[in-house]
């Protein structure tokens, strides 16, 4: 648990996301305010100039530092958010300046760690710093990351990446949870939790968690939809069936699926097999739990039922998805 001065610099930049740059702030911010050990953070933005920045919303965002400021500081942190461009048939460019690609690696050479938010990602492969690494990004630019860094192992899935000292974040909102994995990296589990309710999240992400998840897919619109959500989530662990929903909700098999369809675009039972496999990858990515107790505690009865849900849902095993993400930091 490091608790030594931490200086942690976000680096500015004409039309960065704004979110990219003001979130991990506010996390660092609490965790000052959950616990006295991580009141060593100081937590400075850095430009080339002292001059306004104005990010993509149009806020001018004023620099604490410049870069030529910080030869002589010892840094711990640095973080660099990302910018986009769009065309006019709206494809999502990264901007990644060729003066800025020199700072941050010149930064990165005098530092512990080293990460990216968003399409931040596309300025750390083009500084060499994520080259024979694995890195996410936001999903919109995965392919481009990948195709114009081929020696970078680029997964669009998780929420955030980390490859020894060099992190990586998917997009926008994942800011939060990256700077709350660099938070428990430093100061525990505990703290970062702490934090995370500060925040009002959900909960704290792990870094294997999808940038595409059960809640964020499907967004229902009715009391009756949502009422049957959460009776699927209450009841996951038992063999629901069509049936046993149907007379919960007061109506029949016939209305349930047509309403399933409608709501969600989906039968009732691709849901539950989707809130299914959702719950068996936070055990997966959290938990050493045995793959046949995890299959018993998500519903799906039998090891066999687990393994064929995830190949058909993620075109992989729960063996392999452990070990992609169950794994200790390097």
């Amino acid at each position: 648990m490091r608790t030594a001065h931490q200086l942690i610099v976000i680096v500015l930049f004409d039309q960065v996301d704004l979110l990219d740059v003001t979130g991990p702030p506010e996390v660092f911010h609490l965790a000052r305010r959950e616990t006295e050990e991580a009141a060593a953070y100081d937590v400075v933005l850095a430009a080339e100039t002292m001059d306004p920045v104005v990010t993509a919303a149009g806020v001018r965002v004023l620099p604490d530092v410049t870069f030529g400021d910080l030869v002589a500081r010892s840094i711990d942190t640095v973080i660099v958010p990302g910018a986009v461009e769009v065309d006019g048939d709206h494809r999502v460019h990264p901007l990644v300046d060729p003066a800025l690609v020199r700072r941050v690696r010149e930064l990165a050479d005098r530092t512990r760690r080293v990460a990216s938010v968003c399409v931040g990602a596309h300025i750390l492969a083009a500084a060499g710093l994520l080259d024979g690494k694995r890195a996410t990004t936001h999903w919109s630019t995965a392919r481009q990351l990948a195709a114009d860094h081929p020696a970078v192992a680029v997964d669009a899935d998780p929420i955030f990446i980390r490859q020894g000292n060099v992190w990586t974040g998917a997009g926008i909102s994942a800011c939060l949870d990256l700077s709350l994995a660099l938070i428990a990296d430093d100061l525990g589990e505990a703290v970062a939790l702490r934090v995370a309710r500060q925040l009002v999240m959900y909960l704290k992400r792990p870094s294997g968690q999808s940038q595409f998840s059960v809640p964020l897919e499907q967004v229902s619109t009715t009391r009756r939809i949502e009422d049957l959500r959460h009776y699927v989530l209450r009841h996951i662990a038992e063999p629901l069936t069509v049936a046993q929903l149907a007379a919960h909700a007061h109506i029949s098999d016939r209305q349930l699926t047509r309403i399933f369809k409608n709501e969600l675009g989906t039968t009732p039972h691709a849901y539950i097999e989707s809130v299914r496999v959702e719950h068996a990858r936070n055990q997966l990515e959290s938990t050493d739990a045995t793959l046949e107790r995890i299959a018993a505690a998500c519903g799906f009865g039998t090891l066999d039922t687990l393994v064929r849900a995830f190949r058909r849902r993620l075109d992989t095993t729960p063996t392999e998805y452990r070990r992609r993400f169950r794994t200790a930091p390097e």
